[in-house]
């Protein structure tokens, strides 16, 4: 009887098979062939959106270390130096200058750090403060309105760092007067030149500010002297250079013909008396500003 009943099940299909419960194995259908699709004659095929670079005309000078997460480690290296940056924006709030710039990118020194040995970020010593103050008057009022929000890329640099870095002798970064920028919106070479250089012709003396320009988009801003140097010969007739001989050991040598191109601060900082407005009258500073290499 047994043998009966299997030789029945094998014959009976998949349904009686289900029905007393042996499993049948499953089949999975073909894959279906890949057909690559036809482009019609005389129409090109779809291509990949090409993504457009980032703006980012800073970046050829800031490296690892000299940037926001660098900075953080650097404030964070040595428990005074919240004590020094603090007092420093204060100074700056104190002289309607807060904001201007991000208070940690005034703490930028030369693009060459590294190479120096020095620090990428260093509190100038107070007595150095005011300078900085009628520097930032001048960008607040006639840079950013120009050419729109800039980033400082080098500011104070200390004697040992500027000599190092082939700055001036009398560089006014040793005074803390000096922000070498890149705007940050596009622009190029030559209009930022003639939108600056219009500006600084109008307005630059009543802030003794100095304007140079370096390769590409980097452009420097004093307020030690009126001058003005490496205007690009598209734009030297209407904005011609301002150099006395005097001058030369504060701005360095010109940039080539075709080219477009540290001890930490001590713990104890006090804040100097506030600076005087722009407004006001001033004494003559000391001259001094970047050279022409760009650091």
């Amino acid at each position: 009887m047994k043998l009966i009943a299997l030789t029945s099940l094998l014959f009976a299909g998949p349904a009686a098979a289900q029905a007393v419960g042996v499993a049948m194995p499953m089949t999975m259908p073909p894959p279906a062939p890949f057909v690559r699709p036809v482009v019609p004659m005389g129409m090109v095929p779809p291509q990949p959106v090409a993504t457009p670079g980032v703006w980012n005309p800073a970046a050829p000078y800031i490296t690892a270390g000299q940037d926001e997460p660098g900075y953080k480690s650097w404030y964070l290296a040595a428990p005074w130096r919240a004590a020094q940056v603090k007092t420093f924006n204060d100074y700056l709030v104190a002289n309607q200058v807060g904001g201007v710039l991000p208070t940690w990118t005034l703490l930028r020194t030369a693009t060459s750090w590294q190479e120096c040995g020095a620090q990428p970020f260093e509190v100038p010593p107070s007595s150095e403060w005011p300078h900085m103050v009628e520097t930032l008057r001048y960008v607040r009022d006639y840079v950013i309105p120009s050419v729109g929000p800039v980033e400082a890329v080098s500011v104070y640099r200390n004697p040992q760092l500027n000599q190092c870095a082939g700055g001036a002798p009398e560089s006014a970064h040793k005074l803390d007067s000096a922000i070498d920028m890149v705007p940050l919106r596009p622009i190029d070479r030559v209009t930022l030149m003639r939108k600056l250089c219009g500006d600084h012709s109008q307005h630059g003396a009543m802030y003794n500010a100095g304007l140079g320009f370096y390769a590409y988009l980097r452009f420097h801003v004093d307020s030690t002297k009126f001058r003005r140097w490496n205007m690009d010969p598209a734009v030297a007739a209407e904005c011609p250079p301002i150099v006395h001989p005097e001058d030369i050991a504060s701005i360095g040598q010109p940039l080539p013909v075709g080219a477009v191109a540290a001890p930490a601060a001590s713990p104890t900082v006090n804040a100097p008396a506030p600076a005087t407005t722009a407004s006001s009258p001033t004494p003559a500073a000391p001259e001094g500003s970047a050279g022409s290499h760009p650091q």
